[in-house]
Formats: structure tokens, C-alpha cells, sequence
């Protein structure tokens, strides 16, 4: 039986195809994926993520544990209320999952991580810190919903529906997070576009989902989320990265913190390894649809695509490939498309940041 967020019945009431996500009753879309995408890139759309898992790390070593399981270094979290993209990697450098750590004290902090892997994870984490005997507890925070409001009218619609956040986030950079009470506000977000994820109470969730209604944000689904994060160059667990490759071969290699003395899980087998591929965007120059597991053919040899679809704020396909990493930027390369040779140029992600096409 597929498990469901606090918010379920109020996707059901608001008309929302349903569908299977990482074994979650998700909303899909609402009616229209192009216009929800749409009111996320022009005014506010907000999206039910409580199927992610926060995970509550505390205790004397919560930093110590932190800095080994996690290729990016958390000791750069000095100020609380920061917060940090990071892979959390097998010993061979394989992306066991990406995910975000925010930073409440030396001895506090809360990992985001996807729902898909949530019990693997938490596994992971459960038999390093035994391993290492690391002195930290974890706490899965499954009382919790989350909600993400994105888009140019978000901050703006969220101080309407949550009365007394505007004084504690207004000010926020992004990457840092503020607390309302119970309610944790994070200048975060997975669309590219300016926003905040909020992790509340499963019923105070509830609740705000209605008034965000009512302040005039739009409900979106899981279609119009990744055609949002593929815009803004963003990888997906499971399609743009996973255990079989490290994040310096997945466009994550920003995330990795190989120059300094500091040891962690995957740090050997990166430091040993001769990436032969790398990450790249492509713009579809001709005709038709990019798909994920498509071959990409160049003057270097083949690569393939992890994700693709129609853009809709482009009105063409894009795709993020990995291929040989002689692939230069602005090359032109021939992607397989049902049987037929389509031509696609090479270009950086992200394709649209903040509304901007940027391709």
C-alpha cells in the first residue's frame, strides 16, 4: 500500500492525478502541468514535499559524524541557521543520495533526504555511526510536512498565509533558515526560482496549504517539479546521479570537498579516480523530444541522457547527458531519437535561473 503526506485528502479534493513516487501517493498534476510550471516561473506555486525525510542529528560528535558521512564539509557551517548541499557517498564514491544539512549547533543539525531512498539512508547512516562509534543520535522526523512556495510572488504570499514569518525570513539569504515557533522556514528550493521550504507540524501543514490557497498560490504536482529542476540544471537521485557514479562525474564536483586534510566516506576512491565523462546540458536543435537512456553520439565517442523533456519557459527539448569529457561546450552533437539523428548543441546548465533564459 502506497504511503500518503499529512496533505493527501486535500490533493484529492483539489482534483489531483495521483501517482506512485518512490512508493508515495503523490499529486501529479492539478489539471494543466505546463501552467502550474508556468505560475511557478511568473508568480507562486507551492508544492507538498513531506514525502522527503528530515533526519535530526544530535550529540557530541553530530559535527565529527557529519564531516565523515557527507563529501561536502559541514565545518564551513559556522553560523547557525546555514545550510549545505551535499552527496553522501558508498566507499567506492558511488551517490548513495544529495541532499541538504542545515546547521543549528555544533551538536544539532537536520539532514533533508529523498523519499525514495529514505530507509537506505537512514540505514547507511545508522550502521556508519556504529562503525565509527560516533556519539549521535538520529532522529527520523516523520511528524513533520513540508511544503515548498516557489516563485517571484513567494516570499510575499507565504508572510500572507503565515502571519509573523515575515519578521524572521524577510531577511534571509539563501541557503540559511529561521525558525517561527516550531515552524522552520529555509530559503531552499529545487526550481530555480526564489522561494522558501517550510517544515511545520503535520497538521499546522495542513493548514497552511489552505491559507497558501487562499493567498492566491497554486498547487503543482510532481510533472511540473522536474520539468522546473531540469530547467534550472538541477539533478534528480535515481536519474541524473546514483551509486554506480561519483559526483565528479555528475556535474557535483562543487560539492566535493577533495583539497582539504579532512577524511570522508568515498574521499580514497575519488582522489584514486580518472573521470572519463562529465555532465552537460542539451538544447535540442531540431524537432522533438529528449528522453532519458538516449544515446548521444560525438567526436569523442558516446555519451547518454539522464534527463530530458519539452521546456516549457524554452518551447524546446532540453536534456542534462553525460558523455566523454572531450565534449567542448557549444559543440554540436546527434542525439537518438526514434531511430532518427537529431542534432543538439552542448551547452552549460543551468538553461533558466530566476525566470531568465540563460541558454
Amino acid at each position: 500500500m502506497l504511503k500518503q503526506t499529512p496533505l493527501n485528502a486535500l490533493h484529492r479534493a483539489l482534483g489531483a492525478k495521483m501517482t506512485d513516487f518512490g512508493g508515495w501517493e503523490m499529486p501529479l498534476h492539478y489539471g494543466s502541468q505546463i501552467e502550474e510550471h508556468h505560475r511557478v516561473r511568473r508568480d507562486a506555486g507551492m508544492f507538498d514535499v513531506s514525502h522527503m525525510l528530515a533526519i535530526d542529528v544530535q550529540g557530541a560528535d553530530a559535527q565529527r559524524f557529519l564531516s565523515y558521512l557527507l563529501a561536502n564539509n559541514v565545518a564551513k557551517l559556522a553560523v547557525p541557521g546555514k545550510a549545505l548541499y551535499s552527496c553522501m557517498l558508498n566507499p567506492a564514491g558511488g551517490v548513495l543520495d544529495d541532499l541538504i544539512a542545515y546547521f543549528f549547533g555544533p551538536e544539532r543539525y537536520r539532514l533533508v533526504v529523498n523519499a525514495g531512498t529514505a530507509d537506505k539512508d537512514l540505514g547507511w547512516m545508522t550502521e556508519l555511526r556504529g562503525r565509527q562509534r560516533f556519539k549521535a543520535e538520529l532522529l527520523p522526523r516523520r511528524d513533520l510536512a513540508m511544503l515548498a512556495v516557489q516563485g517571484p510572488q513567494a516570499r510575499s504570499r507565504l508572510w500572507a498565509a503565515l502571519p509573523g514569518a515575515e519578521p524572521v525570513s524577510a531577511a534571509l539569504e539563501p541557503f540559511h533558515v529561521a525558525f517561527h515557533g516550531e515552524i522552520m522556514i529555509a530559503r531552499t528550493g529545487y526550481t530555480g526560482e526564489d522561494g522558501f521550504e517550510v517544515l511545520l507540524p503535520a497538521q499546522a501543514g495542513v493548514d497552511l496549504w489552505r491559507a497558501l490557497l487562499d493567498a492566491g498560490v497554486a498547487p503543482c504536482g510532481l510533472g511540473a517539479r522536474d520539468t522546473l529542476r531540469l530547467e534550472a540544471g538541477m539533478n534528480l537521485y535515481g536519474q541524473d546521479m546514483d551509486e554506480s557514479v561519483t559526483p565528479l562525474e555528475s556535474g557535483l564536483g562543487w560539492t566535493v570537498d577533495l583539497a582539504g586534510p579532512r577524511d570522508f566516506c568515498g574521499k580514497a576512491a575519488l582522489l584514486e579516480s580518472r573521470p572519463e565523462r562529465r555532465m552537460v546540458g542539451l538544447l535540442l536543435m531540431d524537432r522533438g523530444v529528449l528522453r532519458p537512456h538516449q544515446r548521444v553520439r560525438s567526436s569523442a565517442g558516446e555519451g547518454e541522457i539522464s534527463s530530458g523533456t519539452f521546456s516549457p519557459t524554452l518551447s524546446r527539448s532540453i536534456a542534462l547527458a553525460r558523455v566523454p569529457r572531450a565534449v567542448a561546450d557549444g559543440e554540436t552533437v546527434m542525439v537518438e531519437v526514434r531511430d532518427k539523428q537529431l542534432a543538439a548543441k552542448v551547452v552549460r546548465p543551468p538553461f533558466v535561473r530566476n525566470g531568465r533564459i540563460l541558454v
